[in-house]
């Protein structure tokens, strides 16, 4: 289990407005006249509990490949990183395209040393930032990771990053903004509950869409989802990510799935998002 250590912040978003904290199957070609309208992303609170991501059926496979991790190697870590967010554009987008959403890419930018974004100060817990104001995932490369890297692990993190880059340009962060600006203490902190624990919804989605191509080892997974069950929560001095138990559940439910409609996080009673 020493692989998974690194996975203490892996579930890292610095959920601020305008921050975030805490890796397709082929179409056919159309003319620009058979394309289907393409609609703005939908506002109020119907764009997080009735997003039209949720009825557009299990997640796109990229059948994604990005080869290996061997230890020690910044630059193939790098190369890695990459890919793996290639693979996530390209899932990403066909789900777009059938929930008949605008879609764009998230930047990527690699680092090796905490840096401030846009949004804040770096989160001392975090492997990686989403920031929403200049929609860029930040993914930090350690001296721990590159001497046990852990492909599951970053591809997890990864697609849990990606996952609010999701939530901000569907619509769900339209939401979500409004409301935590009138909640009280509790109030921000159960939607930020939501919206953390709906990016590892995101996240197992799409695990399960490369399960055979990435690929994901059952036991690895298990052992993966165990680890957030004891120990998700001990990152967060405030319950703003979930109960260790609450965050394995959502794991499970996305990647048990495979689709994005299992991870209407803002529609089902608070004691799911404890």
């Amino acid at each position: 289990m020493r692989k998974l250590t690194t996975l203490a912040a892996a579930g890292v978003l610095i959920s601020l407005v305008g921050a975030g904290t805490a890796s397709a199957q082929a179409q056919p070609v159309t003319t620009r006249s058979e394309q289907r309208p393409v609609a703005a992303p939908p506002r109020g609170k119907a764009a997080a509990t009735a997003n039209p991501l949720y009825k557009t059926g299990r997640l796109a496979s990229s059948n994604c490949s990005p080869g290996s991790l061997p230890r020690g190697s910044t630059a193939a870590y790098k190369r890695f990183l990459t890919r793996v967010t290639g693979c996530l554009n390209r899932s990403w987008s066909t789900q777009f395209r059938k929930a008949r959403l605008s879609f764009s890419k998230p930047r990527l930018r690699i680092i090796t040393r905490k840096v401030r974004t846009p949004c804040g100060t770096w989160n001392p817990g975090a492997d990686g930032v989403y920031c929403s104001t200049d929609r860029t995932m930040y993914m930090l490369i350690t001296r721990t990771q590159l001497r046990n890297p852990f492909a599951l692990g970053i591809t997890r993190l990864m697609a849990h990053e990606y996952g609010h880059h999701v939530q901000q340009i569907s619509g769900i962060w339209n939401y979500w903004a409004v409301a935590r600006a009138s909640a009280g203490t509790s109030g921000r902190l159960l939607l930020s509950r939501r919206s953390e624990l709906q990016a590892e919804c995101f996240s197992s989605v799409f695990m399960s869409s490369v399960r055979d191509t990435l690929p994901v080892d059952p036991a690895q997974w298990d052992a993966t989802v165990e680890w957030f069950r004891k120990n998700g929560h001990k990152g967060w001095t405030q319950n703003d990510h979930g109960k260790g138990s609450t965050q394995a559940f959502w794991m499970n439910r996305g990647f048990n799935s495979g689709s994005p409609g299992a991870c209407n996080t803002w529609s089902v009673s608070p004691r799911y998002v404890a």
